[in-house]
């Protein structure tokens, strides 16, 4: 019986061919090779599980969003990119991370004059965010509004004659206001009664004017509205940047006007919401949504190449000699930099 048992335990020292030998190394390298990423017939190292069906890069609001979505709906995604915070274009950074993006060199930022840096929420593209549109909309559809915290905007103000006025949001402070003379508040009335009934669907609410025709230039001059109240209605109300919108169809306008004023009715002080720690959080949001259904995340991750195959079809991403495949990529622009070019630049002072 020891004879047998010693003759099993010595034929588990033999190869397949009948040679004696230590296999454990060959394994280990069977296993090393099945872990490799294959591309074009090009083994890589695996970047974090190395296959999935998605890789987003770039942790914009856009990309958050797909991202979100693509999770949601089943799909493995690996979500990357090549700063060290969430936003993008639009992030919220710290005091720390605002100097290390503006200045050449490192800076030191003494703790007793500035406090934590990590105290400070600088947003790089500040905006506010309309109360009932569409973002609004697509946070509680999406149910990402439990991962945030949102301020009502105290007020807004415009520039007219020599000094700031408060937008007006209530009766009292339309009647006292000092942009509008009493003649021109009293045609303001009459203009904003018709917005207020407009109802694209129903003809009634027209007043035999077809908005989809007629110019905002026109409706304007039908009421008799003086060229200050115009100002005021076309960038403090329906916030055009330009006076384009003055000669395209008035329907449009009146939409942006109609949305302004219910928005203020929602949330009474002002249209406007903020987010509490800053526009960064709104990525942020769509990114917890992306990882509780399974995404994978990976910031300070530099990306080297965008992988193609044969076809010019992207198929995977490299990061540090170490490969992720994908069936399709999500980017942002600045990862497909010779795919995409500049058609405009927005100068900002920091």
């Amino acid at each position: 019986k020891m004879m047998e048992e010693d003759e099993i335990v010595d034929r588990g020292d033999l190869g397949a061919d009948g040679a004696v030998g230590d296999h454990s190394n060959t394994m280990d390298e069977i296993t090393e090779t099945m872990r490799k990423v294959n591309v074009n017939g090009v083994p890589y190292e695996p970047l974090a599980d190395g296959e999935y069906d998605a890789i987003v890069l770039g942790t914009g609001l856009t990309e958050c969003v797909i991202s979100g979505i693509l999770s949601v709906a089943g799909l493995k995604v690996l979500h990357a990119d090549k700063n060290d915070y969430y936003g993008g274009q639009s992030a919220s950074v710290s005091l720390a991370q605002l100097f290390d993006k503006f200045k050449e060199s490192k800076v030191e930022l003494p703790k007793e004059v500035y406090g934590s840096s990590r105290d400070y929420n600088i947003d790089l593209i500040p905006k506010f965010i309309i109360g009932n549109g569409d973002l609004v909309r697509l946070f509680l559809h999406c149910d990402v509004a439990k991962y945030l915290e949102f301020r009502v905007v105290e007020g807004s103000f415009v520039y007219s004659g020599s000094r700031p006025h408060k937008v007006p949001v209530t009766a009292r402070e339309a009647m006292t206001s000092g942009l509008l003379g009493l003649w021109e508040k009293n045609r303001c009335r009459q203009f904003f009664s018709y917005v207020h009934g407009y109802n694209p669907d129903d003809p009634e609410a027209h007043e035999k004017k077809d908005l989809k025709r007629m110019t905002m230039r026109e409706l304007f001059k039908y009421y008799g509205l003086q060229a200050d109240t115009i100002e005021f209605v076309g960038h403090a109300l329906a916030l055009y940047t330009d006076d384009t919108y003055l000669d395209n169809p008035a329907e449009v306008t009146v939409k942006k006007i109609q949305l302004y004023a219910n928005s203020l009715l929602r949330f009474s002080k002002s249209p406007y919401l903020y987010p509490l720690y800053g526009l960064g959080e709104l990525p942020q949001a769509f990114a917890r949504l992306s990882a509780v259904h399974g995404g994978t995340f990976m910031l300070n991750t530099p990306i080297d190449e965008i992988l193609y195959n044969g076809s010019e079809q992207a198929i995977g991403i490299k990061s540090d000699g170490k490969v992720a495949t994908c069936k399709y990529i999500v980017a942002a622009p600045e990862y497909f930099r010779e795919k995409s070019m500049p058609v405009a630049k927005v100068v900002r002072c920091y």
